[in-house]
This record gives structure tokens, sequence and C-alpha cells, in this order.
């Protein structure tokens, strides 16, 4: 499991607490708000979540609980739905950054070169992501008790998390320069690289000619221990165009 997702998850959990300590307006909105929080998969998730809205259309945890379902649907593998849940937590709070970042990553990944709306896609990607890294720069703690210097890690993780996806926004658009500038930033800015962002920013130095450069990214990738496995057969694929794009420039 990456750092980022190590921090988005202390995030949600923080958040978590935090609304508890709210005080929702009856036993019976706590309960549905637990069954949120408690939830073993991401389909019973997403259906306590919908119970939620449900009985309670004007609780005050709209936006946390819809983001949450958002991400479960991301979990499931299904970005259309996922999408459809993150929009309507930016409806509940407009200034919901989580939100904003779920959405900018799952636009840029899901936007192909030949769609017919790609352009209004990665537009849409690229608002939300600059929003988010605005946003998140100044977010107050999500709960008083996380101390400060983790809080700052989780903030960079997610300033971090808004450069990669307008890298991925830039790779669409074949502005390869830009890509590696964004890349770049998320891995040198992260509070812990993220090896998948690592092998982002190989492909984006690829891409634009630079086997070298890509090369030594992916040493030290290649390098770390306990890499996933999807992201070392990524890298190795990378490594793999690399050497031979060197070698046809020898």
């Amino acid at each position: 499991m990456s750092k980022r997702i190590l921090s988005m998850m202390a995030a949600f959990l923080a958040a978590a607490a935090l609304v508890l300590a709210q005080k929702p307006k009856s036993q019976k909105e706590v309960e549905a708000l637990l069954a949120i929080q408690n939830a073993k998969t991401a389909d019973a998730r997403i259906a306590a979540v919908d119970e939620l809205i449900t009985k309670f259309a004007d609780t005050e945890f709209k936006a946390w609980a819809l983001n949450l379902a958002a991400d479960a649907a991301k979990q499931k593998g299904d970005s259309a739905k996922a999408i459809i849940y993150a929009e309507r937590a930016l409806e509940a709070d407009p200034k919901y950054y989580l939100a904003m970042l779920l959405l900018s990553g799952e636009l840029a990944r899901s936007t192909r070169e030949f769609d017919l709306d790609k352009e209004e896609k990665l537009a849409r990607s690229e608002k939300y992501a600059k929003s988010a890294i605005e946003l998140a720069g100044n977010a107050p703690k999500m709960n008083p008790n996380i101390p400060d210097d983790q809080w700052a890690g989780i903030k960079k993780d997610f300033i971090s998390q808004a450069h990669e996806d307008l890298g991925m926004v830039a790779m669409v658009r074949k502005k390869y320069d830009t890509a590696i500038t964004e890349f770049k930033t998320a891995v040198d800015d992260a509070n812990t690289a993220d090896p998948a962002t690592m092998v982002r920013l190989a492909t984006a130095y690829n891409q634009s000619g630079k086997p070298n450069d890509a090369l030594s990214v992916l040493a030290k990738v290649l390098a770390m221990p306990n890499l996933n496995p999807a992201v070392k057969q990524f890298a190795e694929s990378e490594k793999a165009r690399a050497e031979q794009s060197k070698n046809a420039k020898q």
C-alpha cells in the first residue's frame, strides 16, 4: 500500500472521528454514520452512505459520507460512479478538497486521447487539482488530536497527489515537459515519495526522449524493498523502453 493511500486513510479516519465528535442530531443518525465508518466492504460502505442520505437528507455530514462512497466506488474500479459521488460531495460542500482530489485523479486517469470530450474532462481535472492544492495547503486539522507533524505530512501528500494529477493531464495532452515538472514536484514534495508516481515521471522522461533521466529514476524505484508487483512490472517495462531508446541513440 502506498504512503499516499495511507495518508488518505489517516485523513478519512480523522474526519470520521471529528464527525462523531460533532454530535449528530439523533441517535439514529449516529447509528447511520457508524454504519458507514464500520463497513467492511466497498459495497457495504456505498449502501450505508445511500442509507444515510435517504434517511437524513439534511445531514451535516453529507459531503464526508458521499466522498467515502466515491472512494469506495474507486476501490471497486467503478470510475464513473466514483465521479458521480464525488461531484455530489462537492455540491454539498464546494470546498471539500478531498472530493476535488478524487475527481481530478479519476478524470485524468479515465480520459483518452481520442475522447470527444477529452479537453472538457482534462480542464475539469486541472481545475479541481489546482483548487485542491490551494485549499489543502491552508486546511485546518480534520481532528485537533492529530499531531502537527503528522498533519503536515498528510497535507504534503494531498498536494503531491494533485501535482501527480496535473502530470497525468499533461501526459494526455502530450505536453511531456509539463508532465515532467508536475511529476517531479509530486515526487520531491511528497511526505514520502510514491514509487508509482516515480514510474510515471520515468514514463514522461521516456516520452520526451530523455532515457538517461528515466533510467536514473527507475534505478531508485527498482531498488526499493517490498515493491508492489504491479509497480515493479511497470518500472521494468519502462526501463526496457529507456534502454532501447538509449541504445538507438548510440
